[in-house]
């Protein structure tokens, strides 16, 4: 790593001169899954514009109990949050913690979808509603799982260590964007199959 675009090491707090690369690559690639989401939303409201009632009759879905998973998976978002802002103030036990914490919030969140999954009556061959609804909180839920994933990836990344390496803060910042990103697509996914009737 060049001078250029390694982090500035004084005392406080630590930036960079200009985005890392990581940092660009992964804005770059989280292009790409906004064209991927936005193809599912788009089948999604093909389906429901060509469907007399939305969700047919006889669907039942717990909108409550989606409801306060949803906001737990919003209230992970903050703790990643608070994660970027200790590292990139040296606090990096703090950091930590505010991992673990996103990372139980984002597990309660995909336990859940497992057990919409299990116990929904509607199944993916019921209907055009349920094969939407399957594929598109199936897709979701496994990049939940990757970002929980990423996170494993990166406190193993800063274990042990007392100051983290050069690449650590923009690491830390590139699972971020990732994570923010899946909460964002859920909360449209949220509204669009739970509460738009």
């Amino acid at each position: 790593m060049t001078a250029a675009t390694a982090p500035e090491m004084k005392l406080g707090k630590i930036t960079h001169d200009r985005p890392p690369m990581l940092a660009v690559g992964i804005m770059i690639w989280l292009g790409s899954e906004v064209m991927f989401f936005s193809g599912l939303f788009a089948a999604l409201f093909t389906i429901r514009g060509n469907l007399p009632a939305w969700p047919p009759v006889g669907t039942k879905l717990d909108v409550l109990q989606a409801g306060i998973f949803t906001i737990l998976l919003v209230a992970s978002s903050f703790t990643y949050q608070m994660g970027v802002f200790a590292i990139e103030n040296r606090r990096r036990q703090t950091a930590k913690v505010w991992v673990y914490w996103s990372m139980a919030l984002g597990t309660l969140f995909v336990g859940n979808q497992i057990y919409e999954w299990i116990n929904l009556e509607t199944r993916w061959y019921t209907n055009s509603f349920g094969s939407v609804f399957y594929i598109t909180t199936g897709l979701h839920g496994l990049h939940v799982a990757l970002g929980i994933v990423a996170m494993v990836f990166l406190l193993g990344r800063m274990r042990g260590k007392t100051e983290g390496d050069p690449g650590e803060l923009a690491a830390y910042q590139g699972v971020s964007y990732y994570w923010h990103f899946v909460d964002v697509v859920w909360i449209g996914l949220y509204s669009c199959l739970f509460l738009l009737k």
